[in-house]
């Protein structure tokens, strides 16, 4: 067997990328029912309800719990990185978009009323203020996966 084949026979793998794929595309129908319009740029997105990164993270867990075992050392690692992404996703990245959130609004300040005192270079795009998850986020993500890892 060549290791392409392997790849593709990885039943963990195809589960972990199902229940992010699942995440995004939850994303887009939720977006459709609250806002009455498609946004497909959210399949590609970070943020949002329910996350995608605790999805696949948790569906590796589960998947490896199932298949390795519950009291294996791939579990135990696979928990540890579940745990560490969940914290970062709701910790650390949502703490880096509401800096953005600020550093934006400080900017357009700066452009709008200081622009005829003071001659600064500001940069013309935005940064991006969505890229953490509130713990509600992270939870709903976090059931998506486990479920999805159990499933299959």
């Amino acid at each position: 067997m060549n290791h392409f084949s392997s790849i593709m026979d990885n039943k963990i793998m195809w589960v972990s990328l199902a229940a992010w794929f699942l995440a995004q595309a939850a994303k887009i129908l939720l977006n459709f029912l609250l806002e009455k319009k498609w946004d497909f740029n959210l399949l590609v997105s970070s943020g949002g309800f329910p996350s995608s990164h605790t999805s696949i993270v948790c569906a590796l867990a589960i998947s490896i719990g199932k298949v390795e075992g519950w009291n294996s050392a791939l579990f135990a690692i696979a928990v540890a990185l579940a745990v560490i992404v969940m914290y970062d996703a709701a910790g650390v990245r949502r703490a880096a978009g509401n800096h953005a959130r600020v550093i934006n609004y400080l900017v357009e300040w700066m452009r709008q009323y200081q622009a005829d005192r003071l001659a600064y270079n500001l940069q013309e795009e935005r940064l991006k203020e969505l890229i953490g998850h509130t713990p509600f986020e992270v939870f709903g993500g976090a059931i998506l996966g486990c479920a999805i890892g159990l499933i299959f």
